[in-house]
C-alpha cells in the first residue's frame, strides 16, 4: 500500500520554499521584523549538540507581530538588501507587557514584576 501522507505523493505541488518558526526579537521597523530561529547542530569534534541562532529579516505587511511573538515564516524573493522572508502567521502571541516591564527584559522571556523602590529604609 502506498503512503499518501506526504504532499508529493498526494499529487499536491510544493513550492520548495523553506518554512521556519522563530521568535520576534525586534519590531522597531515599519513592516519589517527581525526573527531569530534556533536550531541544534552537532559539534564536529565533540559530538555534543549545540544551539545556534539565525537572524532572519521578515516582511510583515500589516505590522501585526510584536516583540516576543512566536511566528511562522516562509522564504520569498529578495525584498531588500537583507529581507528574504515573509510572515505566514503568528503561532503564539507574547504576554502583554507595559513599558516598565520591558526594561532589562530579554525578548521571548517572561517579564518579571517591576522592582519596588525601598524609600522607607532611609528613615
Amino acid at each position: 500500500m502506498a503512503d499518501t501522507s506526504t504532499p508529493a505523493a498526494a499529487g499536491e505541488k510544493t513550492t520548495g520554499r523553506r518554512l521556519l518558526e522563530g521568535v520576534v526579537t525586534r519590531d522597531k521597523m515599519t513592516k519589517t521584523r527581525r526573527v531569530e530561529v534556533e536550531r541544534l547542530v552537532r559539534h564536529p569534534k565533540y559530538g555534543k549538540f549545540v544551539k545556534r541562532r539565525t537572524a532572519c529579516y521578515v516582511h510583515d505587511e500589516k505590522n501585526e507581530s510584536h516583540l516576543g511573538d512566536t511566528v511562522e515564516i516562509i522564504e520569498s524573493r529578495p525584498l531588500s538588501k537583507t529581507k528574504r522572508w515573509d510572515l505566514v502567521k503568528i503561532v503564539k502571541k507574547a504576554p502583554s507587557r507595559t513599558l516598565s516591564n520591558l526594561e532589562g527584559a530579554v525578548a521571548g522571556a517572561d517579564a518579571a514584576a517591576p522592582a519596588v523602590p525601598k524609600a522607607e529604609e532611609k528613615k
